[in-house]
């Protein structure tokens, strides 16, 4: 097993550094460091800078624009724009929906959205999650019923991210609620957002900013051709796009630049006794283990992309594991950031910027309680290790 980097890659990796310094927007980058709201126009704009720069899509094939960079290479890239500071690229579009296109999509399904994926012309979300269907997404309720060249949608999904900026959503759909299986029956549809009978409604999250939404579907008419793969076949799709989903939760780029900023407040921050709360004996023992987490981490997903390069094969159950650890270590970075600011966590971004390093804080802390949720719980992460890994 090799988990050194070479020359190549380290120069790479420069090369990466070098760019995002140059073209990353000042005001953006300010934004991600005092977790303040990104816009749609905000996310789009980033979006387009890799697009012109041919970077938006590094995993793709090079015939729909990928960059036919090494898996480690990849790894790099990712890492490098973390820890600048980039903004996030919305995942359902480019990370998530892609991928099952390019592996099962027509081509004529091919040819209609991966262009306007790649340039951002068309926002996506994602329709998976039901009332009382989250970690069990098998038992989703949502029907499909086909009616000669359409199918009609009734139902509604929960927590749809970004779902009000949508043009698009991809969906998990019942088409043959008779079947012996809960996976078995269920289809994957592409829906345009702008069709009758879809209604969005905003959740207003603790922080009360607007992020997730109820989207209901009411006789919605949905052109058979907008069936990805075979109907009753979806159960298959979704394994696929949460392998892909779950391998990029971890964000240890974005986990080291926190790291070094808790560690910068830390040593500035009086604690009760007067001296910088770094020197407490308490803090810096959760601060060491935490680091250690980290490093854990990366030396895990180096282990990963190793293996991956070897066998030329995706990622199997023990994927789970960076999707459990990397958003564990999402959580301790902000809850140890809490501790550290005290008093001065509570203004929020754009406002009095009384917190310094730590404004927004407080609102960065509430929304981060999502992360062990969402790509699927940590709880079902263990039981898929322990099933698929451990035979248990």
């Amino acid at each position: 097993m090799d988990l050194s980097y070479t020359n190549q890659d380290l120069a790479f990796r420069d090369q990466v550094r070098s760019w995002l310094n140059a073209n990353l927007p000042r005001d953006l980058r300010d934004k991600v460091a005092n977790y303040a709201h990104l816009s749609k126009d905000d996310l789009l704009r980033w979006h387009k800078i890799l697009a012109k720069q041919g970077w938006v899509a590094p995993a793709w094939p090079k015939e729909w624009g990928g960059t036919g960079w090494s898996l480690v290479e990849r790894y790099l890239f990712e890492e490098e724009c973390g820890y600048a500071g980039a903004p996030p690229l919305v995942p359902f579009g480019l990370q998530m929906c892609a991928p099952v296109l390019i592996r099962f999509g027509s081509e004529a399904q091919k040819q209609r959205f991966l262009p306007r994926i790649y340039q951002g012309e068309d926002f996506w979300c994602q329709g998976y999650s039901e009332p009382g269907s989250g970690s069990d997404l098998a038992s989703l309720k949502t029907r499909a019923l086909r009616q000669g060249d359409f199918y009609r949608v009734n139902g509604q999904k929960i927590w749809t991210t970004l779902a009000q900026y949508a043009d698009w959503i991809f969906c998990l759909v019942r088409t043959d609620p008779g079947a012996e299986r809960r996976q078995e029956g269920i289809s994957f549809l592409l829906i345009d957002m702008k069709s009758p009978g879809i209604t969005v409604r905003p959740l207003i999250l603790m922080d009360g900013r607007h992020e997730v939404n109820e989207v209901f579907f009411d006789d919605v008419k949905v052109p058979v051709g907008n069936l990805v793969h075979d109907e009753g076949k979806g159960w298959t799709v979704a394994k696929y796009l949460l392998g892909h989903e779950r391998m990029g939760t971890g964000r240890i780029g974005a986990s080291k630049r926190e790291l070094l900023k808790l560690k910068d407040f830390a040593a500035q921050q009086p604690g009760d006794d007067g001296r910088p709360i770094i020197e407490d004996a308490r803090f810096r023992d959760k601060l060491s283990r935490l680091e250690i987490e980290l490093m854990a981490l990366e030396i895990t997903n180096l282990r990963f992309l190793d293996q991956m390069r070897r066998s030329g094969q995706p990622p199997g159950a023990d994927v789970s594991m960076l999707k459990i650890k990397g958003t564990e270590i999402q959580q301790m970075l902000t809850e140890l950031m809490m501790q550290a600011a005290g008093p001065l966590a509570q203004p929020v971004a754009g406002e009095d910027d009384a917190g310094g390093l730590m404004a927004g804080l407080a609102p960065r802390y509430c929304n981060t309680r999502k992360t062990t949720i969402y790509a699927g719980s940590n709880e079902i992460q263990r039981n898929i290790i322990a099933k698929m890994t451990l035979g248990l």
